[in-house]
């Protein structure tokens, strides 16, 4: 690189100021970020169209930071919006636009509880050009190659050493200066996300609510768009528009959705609430690797919580198809998240989530009590990573199944629960028996149909009664201290 090219060019760098007000204080997040990125867009529009850049062109991401020099005693049944010692904490922030409520709720939590101004700034930490120009309908990054000159000589690209979940997995305590995380995600870390979200459901971020409902069949997609529309010619119910792949968002039950160009690998779609507590449903597919895939991308817009409402194998005689199965505890053997949640970690159950999922299943079934016991069951749920696991040697996988007490089979929902634990994302599981491959009912063509006709509408409505139970309970109670550990970040 000759000495033009060493000299680097940034945007006039605002001050540090410090804030008591945390609308105040999100205000100058949005303005530093705004500036950063039109600054990066200006000029790599004008590299892509012009001649390479005279200097490399480099804007920081915008950053918190807090000091803290007391051991002020806190509220203990918080489990967020804290910092347990005194100490500078410190996040850097992307899209402060989008995570507007999120933001203000944490800091006016962290000055209230510990009496202190936040600091506001830019960081040291470059923000890719990807991830800049991502908003901008108007500029794309080209591949590698097309341009007259290497991207990352001139610009900054993601960087995938520094792109990682270490706060969460808890083995990162200290950030590079000394500081300590205030936050369980890193701005690039987010941006990542933001982008894989975008390319895996084809929606935008911004639609995502705060609550998440995965399944694993297209049929529950067709019947959440029809539950939508009913729920929008009803504004009692405080929904205000539907958003499908592509981001056609409709706001009156007959609105017109076209099919989408190209199916995504995830399709999701959005029953969305003015305030963003409205409901996502996301269609991952079948196989732990998705469940991991979509949960590590959703958890960076801190939902409330995410259910899985999908089928399982029932592994009881005693079970009939369409039986629902309520997990209380997890097998996990679908291996993807070995490396970053040891096996030997617990995952439990809930119980804000559990009674939710009960009450709605009771509601809806209009059976209670031991009644209730003909149709659902509790107890372990085991997910395997083998889907053609009947075919096994049965004195392996049927032995351990039995040995764990496990009631239902399927591939996804360990991944999904364990993926909450690890992001501390409340999380639960309702499957519905689609088969019985242990006692000689496979899932034959002819059996599935009826089934998938008779049961779906009535699991989808069990999981969207349950999410709205779940949204009327205060933030502070749904997300517990259950899921913290010992060294947390502040921010939820």
């Amino acid at each position: 690189m000759n000495e033009e090219q060493a000299v680097i060019r940034t945007p006039d760098q605002p001050k540090t100021e410090f804030f008591t007000d945390a609308a105040a204080a999100v205000d100058r997040l949005e303005a530093i970020y705004a500036e950063a990125t039109r600054f990066l867009s200006a000029h790599f529009s004008d590299a892509v169209t012009g001649s390479r850049p005279a200097t490399r062109i480099r804007a920081c991401y915008p950053e918190i930071r807090l000091s803290v020099t007391s051991h002020v005693k806190t509220d203990s049944r918080l489990a967020f919006g804290h910092v347990a010692s005194p100490g500078v904490y410190a996040t850097t922030v992307t899209r402060p636009d989008l995570f507007r409520n999120y933001l203000i709720q944490q800091l006016d939590l962290l000055m209230q509880n510990h009496r202190v101004p936040v600091q506001i700034g830019v960081s040291e930490t470059p923000i890719p050009v990807h991830f800049a120009v991502a908003g901008n309908p108007a500029v794309s990054v080209p591949q590698e190659g097309v341009l007259e000159f290497s991207l990352r000589d001139v610009f900054d690209v993601p960087d995938l050493a520094t792109t990682n979940d270490d706060i969460v997995n808890g083995t990162l305590t200290h950030n590079a200066d000394g500081s300590q995380p205030l936050a369980p995600f890193t701005a690039q870390r987010v941006d990542y996300s933001l982008a894989r979200l975008s390319h895996y459901t084809a929606t935008d971020a911004v639609h995502f609510q705060n609550h998440v409902l995965f399944t694993n069949y297209q049929f529950y997609v067709e019947e959440f768009e029809a539950i939508a529309r009913a729920a929008l010619a009803d504004p009692a119910q405080g929904y205000t528009s539907f958003v499908a792949t592509g981001n056609q968002e409709i706001t009156h039950p007959d609105g017109v959705i076209n099919l989408h160009a190209k199916t995504p690998q995830m399709p999701t779609y959005h029953l969305k609430r003015a305030d963003g507590n409205g409901i996502t449903l996301v269609n991952i597919g079948v196989g732990p690797s998705n469940a991991k895939t979509a949960t590590d991308h959703i958890a960076v817009l801190r939902p409330h919580a995410w259910l899985m409402v999908g089928h399982c194998a029932g592994l009881r005689n005693s079970q009939s198809l369409g039986d629902f199965c309520l997990a209380h505890a997890y097998l996990r053997e679908d291996h993807v998240l070995d490396d970053d949640l040891p096996i030997w970690v617990p995952i439990p159950a809930l119980a804000e989530i559990q009674i939710a999922l009960q009450e709605a299943v009771a509601e809806v079934t209009k059976l209670d009590g031991y009644e209730l016991k003909r149709i659902m069951r509790t107890g372990t749920v085991a997910t395997i990573d083998n889907r053609n696991w009947e075919l096994r040697d049965k004195s392996g996988p049927v032995r351990r199944l039995s040995q764990s007490r496990a009631i239902a089979l399927d591939m996804e929902s360990a991944t999904i629960a364990a993926n909450g634990f690890r992001f501390r994302v409340p999380y639960g599981t309702l499957l519905c028996v689609s088969d019985k491959p242990l006692h000689g009912e496979l899932k034959l063509p002819g059996m599935a149909s009826e089934f998938y006709k008779t049961q779906v509408s009535r699991h989808l409505e069990i999981g969207i009664r349950a999410m709205e139970k779940l949204r009327d309970m205060p933030i502070e109670r749904i997300h517990s201290r259950k899921l913290r550990s010992f060294e947390e970040t502040a921010f939820l």
